[in-house]
Protein backbone atom coordinates (compact mmCIF):
# COMPACT_ATOMS: atom_id res chain seq x y z
CA UNK A 1 0.00 0.00 0.00
CA UNK A 2 1.42 3.38 -0.97
CA UNK A 3 1.30 5.75 2.00
CA UNK A 4 0.59 9.48 1.98
CA UNK A 5 3.84 11.31 1.34
CA UNK A 6 5.52 14.33 -0.18
CA UNK A 7 8.93 14.79 -1.73
CA UNK A 8 11.03 17.93 -1.26
CA UNK A 9 14.55 18.94 -2.25
CA UNK A 10 17.06 17.37 -4.62
CA UNK A 11 19.99 15.04 -4.17
CA UNK A 12 20.47 11.61 -2.62
CA UNK A 13 17.07 9.90 -2.12
CA UNK A 14 16.30 9.71 1.60
CA UNK A 15 12.92 8.68 3.06
CA UNK A 16 11.81 9.72 6.55
CA UNK A 17 9.28 8.03 8.87
CA UNK A 18 8.16 9.83 12.04
CA UNK A 19 7.26 8.66 15.54
CA UNK A 20 3.94 7.88 17.22
CA UNK A 21 1.45 10.83 17.25
CA UNK A 22 3.60 12.79 14.79
CA UNK A 23 3.15 13.30 11.04
CA UNK A 24 5.48 13.77 8.11
CA UNK A 25 5.51 17.49 9.00
CA UNK A 26 7.53 16.72 12.12
CA UNK A 27 10.71 16.53 10.01
CA UNK A 28 10.49 20.20 9.01
CA UNK A 29 13.03 21.49 11.59
CA UNK A 30 15.62 18.89 10.55
CA UNK A 31 15.12 19.60 6.85
CA UNK A 32 15.52 23.33 7.49
CA UNK A 33 19.21 22.47 7.86
CA UNK A 34 20.59 22.00 4.31
CA UNK A 35 21.13 18.27 3.80
CA UNK A 36 21.23 18.24 -0.03
CA UNK A 37 18.87 15.28 -0.23
CA UNK A 38 15.67 14.41 -2.05
CA UNK A 39 13.54 13.87 1.04
CA UNK A 40 10.44 11.70 0.85
CA UNK A 41 8.40 12.44 3.98
CA UNK A 42 6.00 9.61 4.77
CA UNK A 43 2.87 9.60 6.95
CA UNK A 44 3.03 6.28 8.84
CA UNK A 45 -0.12 4.13 8.84
CA UNK A 46 -2.76 5.66 11.11
CA UNK A 47 -1.09 9.08 11.02
CA UNK A 48 -1.63 12.22 8.98
CA UNK A 49 -3.23 11.33 5.67
CA UNK A 50 -2.35 7.62 5.88
CA UNK A 51 -5.63 6.95 7.61
CA UNK A 52 -5.51 3.13 7.72
CA UNK A 53 -3.74 2.29 10.96
CA UNK A 54 -4.73 -1.38 10.99
CA UNK A 55 -1.36 -2.46 9.57
CA UNK A 56 1.06 -4.82 11.31
CA UNK A 57 4.72 -3.87 11.57
CA UNK A 58 5.70 -6.18 8.68
CA UNK A 59 2.92 -4.60 6.61
CA UNK A 60 4.13 -1.13 7.61
CA UNK A 61 7.62 -2.09 6.44
CA UNK A 62 6.21 -3.27 3.11
CA UNK A 63 4.15 -0.07 2.76
CA UNK A 64 7.19 2.11 3.41
CA UNK A 65 9.31 0.17 0.91
CA UNK A 66 6.57 0.55 -1.69
CA UNK A 67 6.26 4.28 -1.04
CA UNK A 68 9.94 5.29 -0.98
CA UNK A 69 12.48 5.48 -3.77
CA UNK A 70 15.46 3.16 -3.57
CA UNK A 71 17.81 4.84 -1.13
CA UNK A 72 18.38 5.65 2.53
CA UNK A 73 15.58 5.21 5.07
CA UNK A 74 15.46 7.25 8.30
CA UNK A 75 13.06 6.33 11.11
CA UNK A 76 12.47 7.82 14.55
CA UNK A 77 11.11 5.74 17.48
CA UNK A 78 7.98 4.05 16.08
CA UNK A 79 9.26 4.97 12.63
CA UNK A 80 12.60 3.33 13.44
CA UNK A 81 10.84 0.06 14.27
CA UNK A 82 8.96 0.26 10.98
CA UNK A 83 12.15 1.17 9.11
CA UNK A 84 13.96 -1.81 10.58
CA UNK A 85 11.23 -4.12 9.27
CA UNK A 86 11.47 -2.46 5.85
CA UNK A 87 15.26 -2.89 5.71
CA UNK A 88 15.16 -6.53 6.76
CA UNK A 89 12.44 -7.41 4.23
CA UNK A 90 13.58 -5.18 1.35
CA UNK A 91 17.40 -4.91 1.33
CA UNK A 92 17.44 -4.02 -2.37
CA UNK A 93 15.17 -1.01 -1.75
CA UNK A 94 16.71 0.22 1.51
CA UNK A 95 20.37 0.90 0.68
CA UNK A 96 21.12 2.70 3.95
CA UNK A 97 19.35 2.76 7.31
CA UNK A 98 19.23 5.40 10.06
CA UNK A 99 17.56 4.40 13.34
CA UNK A 100 16.83 7.26 15.74
CA UNK A 101 15.81 6.18 19.25
CA UNK A 102 14.72 2.77 17.98
CA UNK A 103 14.60 -0.79 19.27
CA UNK A 104 14.71 -4.31 17.86
CA UNK A 105 11.86 -5.38 20.14
CA UNK A 106 11.17 -6.92 23.54
CA UNK A 107 12.89 -10.27 23.90
CA UNK A 108 10.95 -11.75 26.81
CA UNK A 109 7.58 -13.15 25.68
CA UNK A 110 5.89 -12.30 28.98
CA UNK A 111 7.12 -8.71 28.91
CA UNK A 112 6.06 -8.44 25.30
CA UNK A 113 2.54 -9.62 26.16
CA UNK A 114 2.34 -7.16 29.06
CA UNK A 115 3.38 -4.34 26.77
CA UNK A 116 0.78 -5.36 24.22
CA UNK A 117 -1.93 -5.25 26.90
CA UNK A 118 -0.70 -1.80 27.93
CA UNK A 119 -0.72 -0.62 24.31
CA UNK A 120 -4.28 -1.92 23.88
CA UNK A 121 -5.39 -0.10 27.04
CA UNK A 122 -3.77 3.10 25.80
CA UNK A 123 -5.56 2.69 22.46
CA UNK A 124 -8.85 2.46 24.34
CA UNK A 125 -7.89 5.62 26.24
CA UNK A 126 -7.27 7.53 23.01
CA UNK A 127 -10.70 6.62 21.66
CA UNK A 128 -12.28 7.52 25.00
CA UNK A 129 -10.82 11.03 25.42
CA UNK A 130 -10.00 12.05 21.84
CA UNK A 131 -6.85 13.30 20.15
CA UNK A 132 -6.73 16.75 21.78
CA UNK A 133 -6.70 15.51 25.37
CA UNK A 134 -4.53 12.51 24.60
CA UNK A 135 -1.78 14.57 22.95
CA UNK A 136 -1.51 16.63 26.13
CA UNK A 137 -1.21 13.45 28.19
CA UNK A 138 1.31 11.98 25.76
CA UNK A 139 3.56 15.04 25.70
CA UNK A 140 3.51 15.14 29.52
CA UNK A 141 5.46 11.85 29.48
CA UNK A 142 8.94 12.40 31.04
CA UNK A 143 10.42 10.99 27.83
CA UNK A 144 9.51 14.24 26.11
CA UNK A 145 10.59 16.63 28.86
CA UNK A 146 13.38 17.97 26.64
CA UNK A 147 10.96 19.23 24.00
CA UNK A 148 10.15 22.93 23.91
CA UNK A 149 6.50 23.82 23.16
CA UNK A 150 7.53 24.88 19.66
CA UNK A 151 9.40 21.67 18.91
CA UNK A 152 6.62 19.53 20.40
CA UNK A 153 4.58 20.67 17.38
CA UNK A 154 1.28 20.00 19.14
CA UNK A 155 -0.88 21.44 16.36
CA UNK A 156 0.73 19.08 13.86
CA UNK A 157 -0.03 16.10 16.10
CA UNK A 158 -3.69 17.17 16.30
CA UNK A 159 -4.04 16.28 12.62
CA UNK A 160 -4.20 12.64 13.71
CA UNK A 161 -7.52 10.95 14.45
CA UNK A 162 -8.30 8.92 17.58
CA UNK A 163 -9.10 5.89 15.44
CA UNK A 164 -5.87 6.12 13.46
CA UNK A 165 -3.69 6.43 16.56
CA UNK A 166 -5.55 3.68 18.40
CA UNK A 167 -5.29 1.30 15.44
CA UNK A 168 -1.58 2.07 15.11
CA UNK A 169 -1.01 1.07 18.74
CA UNK A 170 -3.10 -2.09 18.48
CA UNK A 171 -1.49 -3.32 15.27
CA UNK A 172 2.04 -1.84 15.29
CA UNK A 173 2.80 -0.97 18.91
CA UNK A 174 5.97 -2.19 20.59
CA UNK A 175 4.01 -5.06 22.14
CA UNK A 176 3.18 -6.43 18.68
CA UNK A 177 6.77 -6.39 17.46
CA UNK A 178 8.47 -9.74 17.13
CA UNK A 179 11.90 -10.07 18.69
CA UNK A 180 14.19 -8.92 15.87
CA UNK A 181 17.43 -9.07 17.87
CA UNK A 182 18.47 -12.44 16.39
CA UNK A 183 18.07 -11.02 12.88
CA UNK A 184 20.27 -7.95 13.31
CA UNK A 185 23.43 -9.86 12.45
CA UNK A 186 21.95 -10.51 9.00
CA UNK A 187 21.30 -6.83 8.30
CA UNK A 188 23.59 -6.05 5.40
CA UNK A 189 22.86 -2.38 4.68
CA UNK A 190 25.04 0.43 6.10
CA UNK A 191 23.37 1.51 9.34
CA UNK A 192 23.59 4.59 11.57
CA UNK A 193 22.10 4.42 15.06
CA UNK A 194 21.39 7.80 16.72
CA UNK A 195 20.40 8.28 20.35
CA UNK A 196 20.22 11.19 22.77
CA UNK A 197 22.83 11.20 25.52
CA UNK A 198 20.14 12.04 28.09
CA UNK A 199 18.03 9.03 27.05
CA UNK A 200 19.80 6.30 29.02
CA UNK A 201 17.37 3.53 28.09
CA UNK A 202 17.54 3.98 24.33
CA UNK A 203 21.23 4.82 24.35
CA UNK A 204 21.81 1.41 25.92
CA UNK A 205 19.56 -0.21 23.33
CA UNK A 206 21.29 1.72 20.58
CA UNK A 207 24.75 0.61 21.68
CA UNK A 208 23.58 -2.99 21.73
CA UNK A 209 22.05 -2.68 18.25
CA UNK A 210 25.28 -1.14 16.99
CA UNK A 211 27.28 -4.09 18.30
CA UNK A 212 24.87 -6.54 16.67
CA UNK A 213 24.85 -4.86 13.22
CA UNK A 214 28.14 -5.37 11.42
CA UNK A 215 29.77 -2.17 10.20
CA UNK A 216 27.20 0.10 11.86
CA UNK A 217 27.85 3.42 13.58
CA UNK A 218 26.36 4.62 16.87
CA UNK A 219 26.27 8.37 17.46
CA UNK A 220 25.14 9.93 20.73
CA UNK A 221 23.83 13.48 20.54
CA UNK A 222 24.78 15.60 23.54
CA UNK A 223 22.09 17.69 25.18
CA UNK A 224 19.24 15.57 23.80
CA UNK A 225 16.80 13.01 25.11
CA UNK A 226 14.49 10.68 23.20
CA UNK A 227 13.31 13.11 20.51
CA UNK A 228 16.86 13.71 19.35
CA UNK A 229 16.19 15.43 16.03
CA UNK A 230 13.90 18.02 17.62
CA UNK A 231 15.79 18.60 20.87
CA UNK A 232 19.20 18.96 19.18
CA UNK A 233 18.37 19.55 15.54
CA UNK A 234 21.69 21.02 14.42
CA UNK A 235 23.73 18.27 16.06
CA UNK A 236 21.54 15.53 14.61
CA UNK A 237 21.66 17.08 11.14
CA UNK A 238 25.46 17.30 11.31
CA UNK A 239 25.78 13.62 12.25
CA UNK A 240 23.33 12.56 9.53
CA UNK A 241 24.99 14.71 6.87
CA UNK A 242 28.49 13.47 7.73
CA UNK A 243 27.31 9.86 7.52
CA UNK A 244 25.55 10.43 4.19
CA UNK A 245 28.63 12.12 2.74
CA UNK A 246 30.88 9.24 3.82
CA UNK A 247 28.54 6.79 2.06
CA UNK A 248 28.92 8.71 -1.22
CA UNK A 249 32.73 8.65 -1.25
Amino acid sequence: MILAHETVGAGLPVAFVHGFTQTRGSWAPLLAVPLSVEATLIDAPGHGRSVDGARSLPQCGDDIAETMRTGVLVGYSMGARMALHAALAHPAKVTGLVLISGTAGIEDAGERQSRRAADDALADRIEEIGTDAFIDEWLANPMFSGLSPAMAMRDERLRNSPRGLADSLRHAGTGTQEDLWPRLSGLSVPTLVITGAHDAKFTGIGERMHKAIAGSTHAQVEGAGHTVHLEATAGTARILLDWLLRRQR
